[in-house]
């Protein structure tokens, strides 16, 4: 297991662009490599912490088992925890999906990844790699998740149309895409449900269900893809509600 320092001497460090509470201006403003996508109409929420509540909090509230159970988690599965913060969802899906299974865990700030690295270590969660991402590339291997969850981060990601399109090829037959966020304006950190469907059906994915995860602080909502990739060029921006 790489640890720390050599984690990070190990991964192509990814330019990263620091999150605004505006739309993109231009493309001179814009992650060169997202350029080919249109920018969102919306704004995107600063991360002010890579925690939403504390673990013992959460646990408290059974939300992890109540949302794995939602997602129909089950040992040997291959799931990817994106934004992962410090690993909370991280370590209990390790131990759903057990020995014959596999997390990867995925950031886009690197300090995140040294630390989770070190409770990957600490804990001795054998089945759990991690990743470096970026702003508009989860940079997921092809067919390899059952399940991909996003918990308290879709409204950080500052190109939804880039990140989704590029995520959707990770998924196996029959994968899912799990949002955990709230129903609320992105200046408030969450999404506007409305707005998380519209995204989501623009880049190819459609609605297999929403639940109400009060607990969990707002909405279970899993995607699946439905028909072609549409061409970025062809992608239509959804209004901000």
């Amino acid at each position: 297991m790489i640890r720390g320092a050599a984690l990070l001497a190990a991964l192509v460090v990814l330019p990263l662009l620091g999150s605004c509470d505006a739309p993109w201006e231009g493309d001179s403003d814009r992650t060169e490599t997202a350029r080919d996508f249109p920018p969102a109409d919306r704004p995107v929420a600063p991360t002010v912490s890579t925690k939403w509540s504390t673990e013992e909090a959460r646990d408290r509230l059974n939300e992890a088992e109540d949302v794995m159970d939602s997602a129909d988690v089950r040992p040997g599965m291959t799931v990817a925890d994106i934004g992962a913060g410090d690993g909370y969802y991280t370590v209990r899906l390790a131990q759903r999906v057990g020995a014959g299974g596999r997390v990867l865990a995925q950031d886009i700030m690197p300090e995140v990844i040294e630390r989770l690295a070190d409770r990957i270590a600490r804990e001795r969660l054998e089945n759990v790699s991690i990743k470096l991402g970026a702003v508009d590339d989860p940079r997921l291997p092809a067919a390899s998740f059952d399940r991909v969850f996003m918990v308290h981060m879709y409204h950080e990601i500052g190109e939804p149309y880039a990140f989704l399109w590029r995520l959707r090829p990770a998924l196996r037959a029959g994968g899912q895409v799990l949002v955990v966020d709230g129903d609320r304006p992105i200046a408030d950190h969450g999404t506007p449900f409305r707005l998380l469907v519209c995204e989501f059906e623009a880049v190819g994915y459609k609605l297999l269900s929403y639940d109400d995860k009060q607990h969990a602080g707002g909405y279970l909502a899993r995607f699946v893809p439905d028909g072609k990739r549409p061409a970025p060029e062809d992608i239509k921006v959804c209004e901000n509600p």
